[in-house]
């Protein structure tokens, strides 16, 4: 794990984790730099828990020990000190800040989203999901509010190079859409928090039935992942206000747009005839 990705992991896990370690974890996203500086018997009594704890804490965001999680927060706070006129527009809209502000802010949450997404990436989970698309005989992606946005506009993508592909936004269709799914299709579910009921119903169902399922969630250890043979994880900090929700669409669709290039690549030639193709086709029906 690069140094400067572990606060993401950290905050990816926080749901998950249990009280003990989470306390620990809460000091870390709180202050990486003071963390980063103290022993392990300090963060230990300063959570009010044992030095055991804080290593099983550490495993379970995946370091080896101590010393990695010292180094990665402090890389951490070294990052966030080197962009200090983006840290100050990095706490939350409040209800009465200038409408400058917002903007400022607004903008902030969005390029920190896309930035710590793509540092936490991995590429191995990458390739298999790019795999997975391109052996894929159907392709049929679920998701609920925001995330049937994103899922809708990786159909759109996925449809001009050429896959057969279908995006189901309503919990009916989409569990009708799983039952009938079997071995070489693909399911692909979208949601922010892993944990909404019919788009975990809708990947579950496709994978009884045999598809392959590929879940793209802020949370690697929520219920959506629990289902998927293949997960790609966003990173979103939370915030009290819509500012996160928002930001989660933009690093969801920073994922969709590395696993679409991935597939259009993998067949360059045919990808292009296809885009010319489709372009032709919409512009030969464009209003003049």
């Amino acid at each position: 794990m690069p140094p400067q990705t572990v606060l993401v992991q950290i905050r990816a896990l926080l749901p998950t984790l249990p009280p003990s370690e989470r306390r620990v974890a809460e000091a870390a996203i709180a202050d990486p730099g003071a963390v980063a500086a103290k022993t392990i018997s300090e963060l230990a009594a300063e959570c009010h828990t044992s030095e055991t704890t804080v290593v099983r804490f550490c495993r379970a965001v995946g370091l080896k020990g101590y010393p990695d999680l010292r180094i990665g927060l402090a890389a951490a706070a070294a990052q966030e000190d080197g962009s200090a006129s983006w840290t100050a527009v990095g706490s939350d809209i409040g209800p009465r800040d200038p409408l400058a502000d917002v903007v400022n802010k607004l903008a902030f949450a969005d390029a920190r989203a896309v930035e710590d997404t793509a540092a936490q990436l991995d590429l191995e989970a990458l390739k298999r999901a790019i795999d997975a698309v391109v052996a894929a005989d159907a392709i049929d992606l679920y998701g609920a509010g925001a995330s049937a946005l994103i899922a809708l506009d990786l159909q759109q993508k996925l449809q001009r190079i050429g896959r057969r592909v279908s995006a189901f936004p309503d919990a009916d269709g989409a569990l009708t859409s799983a039952a009938l799914l079997g071995r070489g299709d693909l399911a692909i579910a979208i949601s922010h928090t892993g944990s909404t009921a019919q788009t975990v119903a809708a990947l579950a169902e496709a994978r009884d039935n045999g598809a392959t399922t590929l879940a793209i969630t802020n949370f690697p250890r929520s219920p959506i992942a629990e289902v998927a043979d293949h997960v790609l994880t966003t990173a979103v900090r939370e915030t009290t206000f819509r500012s996160g929700a928002m930001a989660s669409r933009i690093a969801a669709l920073t994922v969709v747009d590395c696993l679409f290039v991935g597939v259009a690549q993998r067949n360059y030639s045919r990808t292009m005839r296809a885009l010319e193709r489709t372009y032709t086709a919409v512009r030969g029906h464009a209003e003049p």
